[in-house]
């Protein structure tokens, strides 16, 4: 049955049915678990995203700790380096699921046309690469030498990255390399034809475009869950504005997505018609804050903050990420972590590692305005940061400033 009118819902309802899916319940287990959990976790997200930033611990591993109590960045690895999961380009760089790697065809088809200019002007380099990994990969990015420098993806002014490494960089955003494991801060290449499972690969060639393309929306639709049509990434297939809403439209008329009608929202929300029953319970239910709801720090590029604009229509919490935004300009610091407790965001947590002291350096714990330092969050705070710290492997903590705590944790 095809539904067109919207469904009215507050946004407490969504706050809990948008943290629920992204597997942030407001009370977190103490189940310790293994492989097999954070493949599921992997499944249940969608995806995650990759990121080479290590103030702290890389995102990736900020996100499933987050959310699986005695995570280990071990476990992604192994993952990584079994072939349950891959690497490749869909909200950004990110892990996913190895049955997806056909849905990724649309993207890898996109990304090789556009590099494909930029590895000709280093064909040389590029073959040079390539003999190598076929001869003896999977290979580490320090395996190949070069004196040459470049402009990389990240150098502004100078020339300052090894022409093998780029080359590395865009045979692997075109798809014909992939890394296949990480060490630390080192990734190991291999040739993707021999390391994809080759029934995927007979299945990337054989799906039809249309086909990847419908699947990849609905991937996107499923890891975002409450979703609007101006977001630019929708999909994950550039499309254009009226592209965006032509396919929203599409599935309303088909009956699979639902509009919502949002208090207090003006920007138009849609959700799964699969989830409709379960967004109904929850709008039975009250919000009720519990004073044992736990607090979590998220990493910047956590898939909950993926859309900005809806954190600020649901929980009311403005985040920006400051790590590129000059030094004198910041106002939260470089790696500020939102701070969220239970079903809702209450601050900032700004990071940093001393490896060599073992201690971990809180350069900045701010609480929103709106939150009342309690008892009772003052102990959960000092909790949380022990578990952060412990997940880093570090036995102390030292909090060099706060802002709108009233006393120290």
């Amino acid at each position: 049955m095809t539904q067109l009118s919207p469904f009215s819902v507050s946004r407490a309802t969504l706050r809990r049915f948008l943290l629920d899916f992204q597997q942030l319940p407001t009370i977190q287990s103490s189940e310790k678990r293994g492989p097999d959990d954070v493949l599921a976790m992997i499944n249940k997200l969608e995806c995650v995203q990759v990121d080479a930033v290590s103030v702290v611990e890389k995102n990736q591993h900020l996100v499933m700790a987050a959310r699986l109590p005695g995570y280990r960045p071990l476990l992604l690895n192994d993952l990584l380096a079994n072939g349950q999961v891959f690497e490749y380009w869909a909200n950004a760089a990110c892990v996913i699921p190895m049955e997806d790697y056909p849905l990724l065809e649309p993207i890898r088809k996109r990304r090789k046309e556009h590099l494909q200019p930029h590895l000709d002007s280093y064909a040389s380099v590029a073959q040079e690469v390539l003999a190598l990994v076929e001869k003896e990969g999977p290979l580490p990015s320090r395996a190949f030498q070069s004196t040459v420098r470049v402009h990389g993806y990240w150098d502004n002014k100078d020339a300052k990255t090894k022409a093998t490494s780029h080359v590395l960089n865009l045979l692997t955003d075109s798809g014909i390399l992939r890394v296949v494991r990480r060490e630390g801060n080192e990734r190991f290449f291999d040739l993707s034809e021999r390391t994809i499972p080759p029934n995927l690969l007979r299945k990337s060639v054989e799906m039809e475009v249309g086909d990847a393309e419908q699947g990849l929306i609905d991937k996107y639709l499923r890891a975002y869950r409450i979703f609007d049509p101006t977001d630019a990434r929708f999909g994950w297939l550039k499309m254009s504005a009226l592209k965006r809403k032509e396919a929203i439209q599409k599935k309303v008329k088909e009956g699979s997505v639902i509009p919502l009608a949002v208090e207090e929202v003006r920007r138009p929300y849609f959700i799964l018609a699969e989830d409709l029953d379960q967004l109904e319970n929850y709008e039975k239910m009250r919000e009720d804050q519990s004073e044992e709801e736990s607090i979590r720090f998220l990493p910047p590029l956590d898939n909950v903050l993926w859309r900005r604009e809806r954190i600020a229509d649901l929980f009311d919490f403005h985040y920006r990420w400051e790590i590129y935004t000059p030094r004198v300009k910041r106002k939260y610091g470089s790696f500020a972590m939102p701070i969220l407790e239970g079903t809702r965001f209450i601050g900032r947590m700004d990071p940093s590692l001393d490896r060599l002291g073992k201690q971990l350096n809180v350069r900045l714990l701010q609480l929103e305005p709106t939150v009342t330092m309690t008892p009772s969050l003052k102990k959960r705070l000092g909790q949380a940061l022990d578990v952060f710290a412990q997940f880093h492997e570090v036995s102390k903590v030292l909090i060099e400033k706060t802002e709108g705590c009233s006393s120290p944790i």
